[in-house]
């Protein structure tokens, strides 16, 4: 093939390396410790492998993947494979090791370094040619064994190897250092938006402005105020429904009135003067929510109806294109459309990110609310800047985790009766509006700092690929002439096999295959 220097060579994966090893242990007993390595203890973008679990060889001679040392790991299922879960087995402790039978592993011959095999099957390019290759069902895609066994892979003489692999570690290293602080960064950043929120909740992000202001309605009064309207409204809406229902309210009818969970104050913290504590059931007016059923998995057109999906309030800022397409007109219904302005909640997701909330911003499609998404109509709307800040502070996910049910860190639940009793302190309302014109400010610097630092990564990112482009492309390190050809170490190496597998008796029709898939054996 061309494309390559002349001392370089194309060869399938297969012809240099060993895929799916057999186990070959010696000399210990079924009580010996071996490493195991499960999936969640490689890291991904190949960032290393954690050995330090420890399993009788008893326990995993069966039904787990073997390999060594110097070997190289490569998830084979999705989405490990796409986040590039793989590792270069260090030397180990304790010779032997087990893992995930979603691994496939990869033993080098001599033909190639297993540093040169790692990086060529670290790169988001080969990562993304092997996503399009994958079979299975949704959700359990899987890379097959026989498309890695034939894939090409450039082979350099084994010397160049050795010189592209220390010069790929030097860049990669100051790259990767570069990519360590950005990280860190973002991190700080993080921390530094916590710690405003935070701020903001406990009154210290307004202790000036109260040395110097006396307030005109206090968070007593506030909340007293709200809660007026908040049965106002309660009583508006059961008038509504009488006379829909052409039914004259009966006699003591308004004592009705569903009393709001008032705060238990044993356990909270002592607010600032003229704050009170209040919950999120007295500010509420009402929650709506809609239906969940099966959508098409893809955004709707501008003339379709979703539904949103728990994604589309995950990261801070509402996102329509987190939906699905609804086909059955029968159950679209356009009094759970999100509208501009929306307080929505999310009710269900994993322990870290139940209870994601956000205010709707821009509105452009017909999407409904599902089951998950509530809409919650607070009875003073200017209020909702103050609760979305609440919930995303650090106490207000505190509460939320606590008050999360479920068993599984995979998937919580929060119950609109326990959403109800979450503690809200209420400050004075002009106090209100300025920790919220302060944090809005401090938040969008923050946002910008945020914006820049990604884009450094991607940059990095494309770094990356370009320095793993030139090193396979023969363009990293100059060539030398005196190298042997990888064509004729390839050829030896071929030589050598066709030597080993010579049947012993008559023809080759019980020859062992060059290589054993583990996942068809079992």
């Amino acid at each position: 093939m061309s494309g390559l220097p002349a001392t370089w060579a194309h060869s399938e994966l297969k012809e240099i390396a060993d895929i799916g090893p057999k186990a070959d242990v010696k000399d210990i007993s079924e009580s010996s410790l071996v490493h195991f390595v499960p999936m969640a203890s490689v890291a991904e973008n190949f960032g290393g492998i954690d050995l330090s679990q420890l399993r009788p060889l008893g326990e995993v001679r069966k039904g787990y993947t073997f390999f060594s040392e110097g070997d190289v790991l490569f998830a084979k299922i999705t989405p490990c494979m796409e986040n590039g879960k793989g590792a270069l087995v260090p030397r180990l402790e304790h010779t032997y090791a087990f893992g995930s039978t979603e691994f496939h592993v990869l033993r080098p011959t001599q033909a190639v370094a297993s540093d040169w095999l790692k990086h060529f099957l670290s790169q988001p390019s080969f990562r993304k040619v092997a996503r399009q290759n994958m079979t299975g069902t949704a959700g359990q895609l899987r890379v097959p064994t026989k498309w890695l066994q034939t894939t090409l892979m450039p082979i350099p003489p084994r010397a160049e190897q050795t010189r592209i692999v220390a010069k790929l570690e030097e860049l990669l290293t100051d790259l990767d250092a570069g990519v360590a602080e950005l990280k860190a960064a973002q991190k700080k950043l993080a921390q530094y938006r916590q710690s405003l929120l935070k701020a903001a909740v406990d009154g210290s992000l307004t202790a000036e402005w109260r040395k110097n202001n006396q307030p005109t309605e206090t968070g007593a009064q506030l909340l007293e105020r709200i809660l007026k309207e908040r049965r106002a409204r309660w009583e508006e809406k059961q008038l509504a429904k009488f006379k829909e229902q052409g039914k004259t309210p009966p006699k003591d009818w308004q004592k009705k009135y569903p009393k709001p969970v008032q705060p238990d104050t044993t356990n909270l913290p002592k607010l600032p003067e003229n704050w009170t504590w209040s919950t999120v059931d007295e500010l509420l007016a009402d929650i709506e929510t809609g239906k969940s059923f099966k959508c098409e998995e893809r955004p709707p057109r501008h003339d379709e109806v979703g539904i949103v999906k728990v994604s589309a309030v995950t990261w801070g800022e509402y996102n329509e294109a987190e939906s699905k397409t609804c086909h059955d007109k029968s159950m679209v219904r356009p009094e759970v459309f999100v509208r501009t302005g929306d307080f929505l909640f999310s009710r269900a997701n994993t322990i870290d990110l139940v209870g994601a909330c956000v205010i709707a911003g821009k509105i452009t499609k017909n999407i409904m609310l599902s089951d998950k998404i509530l809409r919650l109509l607070l009875a003073d709307e200017n209020l909702k800047p103050w609760l979305l800040i609440l919930l995303r502070s650090e106490i207000g996910r505190k509460y939320i985790e606590e008050l999360a049910s479920g068993n599984q860190d995979s998937m919580r639940n929060i119950g609109q009766d326990r959403l109800r009793q979450i503690p809200i302190p209420i400050p004075p309302g002009r106090e209100i509006t300025i920790a919220t014109e302060i944090l809005q400010t401090a938040l969008a610097a923050s946002k910008d700092q945020d914006i820049s630092i990604e884009h450094s990564l991607k940059q990095a990112a494309a770094q990356r690929q370009n320095i793993l482009r030139a090193a396979f492309a023969g363009e990293l390190v100059p060539q030398d002439p005196n190298d042997e050809p990888a064509s004729v170490l390839l050829e030896r190496i071929r030589a050598e096999r066709a030597a080993q597998t010579k049947p012993k008796s008559r023809g080759r029709k019980k020859a062992a295959p060059e290589f054993e898939d583990p996942a068809l054996s079992g």
